[in-house]
């Protein structure tokens, strides 16, 4: 049986967002939206307060496609905001199709886009290049049945990844099980001053416009990896929060970049880093951050806190049992990852 193929650019018209400069990102207004704010490694909002062009409103429900640094297909849900540039929001208005079945297709097909960006630094697809991607064209009545079957699947499969985000609580349960609680000692260990169980020291600055994202070098900021990088600035140690998001504990075991934004670990006295993550995360950094507006945390403020000291075999039994752990949830997440993408193979891409 033949199938049916169109171009993108025939299905519906795609238009950019609007370059916004940082003066225009304000603590009022409508919220601006940016590539990071999709990913979710948001580390502050920006807001608008002004007059915009109202191609760049976006509500619930509009389907939205990153096309540079990070190329993604998104269904906004966030309320009515505002499009910041390197993003296209989708207007289904030249040819019948089904939101959801659009969104699985164009997701499929992100692997070929990939191969026709451009750029040195900051990877993107032009839009004519976008364009002419092809994919199937069924009828409206079957992208529909496409469309239901595909996203009963992803609905299986979101409560099974649920269920297995439960084990981070068993992690959780381990440690107050060995070391106890770390805010009130309730174990009644030895204690010492924090900066000499870890040292902590403010990260380094590296604006968007200069990581070169060909490389395999995670950038840590404040709320996780935000992008990568060909160069490195610390390895081996661990990542939290200092401006915007604070409280949030990230482990690396190579070479990283932490960003101005974050803390990382200049020094860990020979420490377990994957019991120095959870034992940071149980300690709740958040309690010392101040600040009227952005939160802030003062690593000096932080290394006069006492908190518990425990034997390197303790704690390497603990990070034992987390790597199980962490072992057990990524082989079932690639897993249930490719369970998905053989299902959309199955109904879009042969």
């Amino acid at each position: 049986m033949n199938r049916t193929y169109t171009k993108l650019g025939d299905i519906a018209t795609y238009t950019n967002g609007y370059a916004f400069k940082p003066k225009d990102r304000g603590s009022k207004g409508l919220p601006i939206i940016r590539i990071q704010d999709l990913t979710g490694s948001v580390e502050d909002k920006g807001y608008y307060n002004g007059k915009y062009p109202a191609n760049i409103e976006i509500n619930n429900g509009n389907v939205l496609i990153s096309w540079s640094a990070s190329l993604g297909i998104y269904v906004w849900n966030g309320g009515k905001a505002l499009l910041n540039q390197h993003i296209f929001k989708v207007e289904f208005n030249k040819k019948e199709i089904n939101r959801d079945y659009f969104v699985y297709a164009v997701k499929y097909n992100l692997s070929k886009m990939k191969q026709l960006t451009h750029g040195a630094t900051m990877k993107h697809v032009t839009k004519k290049d976008f364009e002419n991607v092809t994919i199937p064209y069924p009828s409206l009545s079957e992208q529909k049945k496409m469309a239901f079957v595909l996203n009963m699947v992803n609905k299986s499969l979101s409560l099974k990844l649920q269920e297995l985000n439960k084990l981070d609580e068993l992690i959780k349960a381990r440690f107050v099980e060995m070391f106890g609680d770390p805010i009130c000692n309730s174990l009644n260990k030895p204690v010492d001053f924090f900066i000499n169980v870890v040292k902590l020291q403010r990260g380094y600055d590296l604006p968007v416009k200069k990581r070169n994202s060909n490389g395999d070098i995670p950038v840590f900021g404040s709320n996780g990896v935000l992008g990568y990088h060909t160069e490195f600035k610390a390895k081996h140690g661990i990542i939290t929060g200092r401006s915007g998001t604070i409280g949030n504990v990230y482990r690396e075991d190579g070479k990283y970049w932490p960003l101005n934004t974050s803390l990382f670990s200049v020094d860990t006295h020979g420490n377990n880093i994957v019991y120095l993550q959870y034992l940071l995360q149980m300690f709740r950094l958040e309690r010392f951050y101040n600040g009227a507006g952005v939160p802030t945390l003062n690593r000096n403020d932080v290394h006069k806190q006492k908190i518990i000291r425990t034997p390197l075999e303790l704690q390497n039994e603990f990070a034992d049992f987390v790597q199980q752990v962490d072992k057990s949830k990524f082989e079932n997440i690639v897993y249930l990852n490719k369970k998905l993408l053989s299902k959309i193979i199955n109904k879009i891409g042969r």
